[in-house]
């Protein structure tokens, strides 16, 4: 197969190794902050860990650093919503923390591929980046890892809407040519077959929280299905425009 589907680190530890490129998808919402901030002209640094030590990684890359959503200031307004970052003055350099996302883009830059942000907001903008580069093909395998959150104990919980994100990528690719595993061709199907993707985003178990934490408009801004170009691609570390 030249195409697989996966779940989380775990996964992306276990089926980067073998792929010329790996997608992160992380829709709520670090891969669509990252969309939002390289749209904006920042390079994005992510970083696995929001704790003392992402500050330092900060001060290490000259960057800014990316702080909870309830700890943004008038004075220091950058935080993993992508409704703050596209409201706030964009710098040059951001470092967005994010144990899911950020983790992924880590394990899959570990193994030398190539790595590629997709949200809903870009999915056919990545899909025909890939496709143009020959990525999903027998020379150069392609791995789509959907993020997921977390339960309190740590453990995985799929997440629809990063469900959804890998198989808008996948059906997009899909085709007479393109050898997808199982996963991958349920992940595209269940894409094909969601009438309202937006609703879906709403209403599903992330959406409601984002809702009831008081970030509506982080929901609102990730349902804007196919309104971005930008394609971020690794590069040294952070985040930036596809050549």
């Amino acid at each position: 197969m030249t195409v697989s589907f996966g779940w989380g680190p775990v996964e992306a530890r276990a089926l980067a190794p073998a792929a010329a490129c790996v997608v992160v998808v992380d829709v709520l919402s670090f891969t669509t902050s990252v969309g939002v901030a390289v749209e904006g002209g920042a390079a994005v640094y992510p970083y696995r860990w929001r704790d003392a030590t992402a500050a330092a990684y900060a001060r290490e890359k000259d960057a800014v650093l990316a702080v909870g959503r309830r700890e943004a200031t008038g004075a220091h307004p950058w935080t993993l919503s992508p409704a703050a970052l596209r409201a706030a003055p964009m710098p040059s350099r951001l470092v967005l923390p994010s144990p899911n996302g950020s983790t992924i883009a880590a394990e899959a830059a570990a193994s030398g591929a190539v790595v590629v942000a997709a949200s809903l907001r870009n999915h056919s903008a990545v899909a025909r980046w890939l496709a143009d580069r020959g990525h999903g093909t027998a020379g150069r395998p392609l791995a789509v890892i959907a993020s997921g959150e977390r339960w309190p104990d740590g453990s995985l919980r799929p997440a629809l809407e990063d469900l959804l994100g890998a198989g808008a990528v996948l059906s997009a690719l899909a085709g007479p040519h393109t050898r997808m595993t199982p996963e991958a061709t349920a992940a595209a199907t269940l894409w094909d077959a969601t009438e309202d993707p937006v609703a879906a985003l709403h209403g599903c178990d992330s959406g409601r929280e984002l809702y009831e934490y008081g970030f509506p408009q982080d929901v609102a801004v990730a349902a804007e299905t196919d309104s971005s170009t930008t394609v971020p691609v690794l590069v040294d570390g952070a985040f930036q425009e596809a050549p």
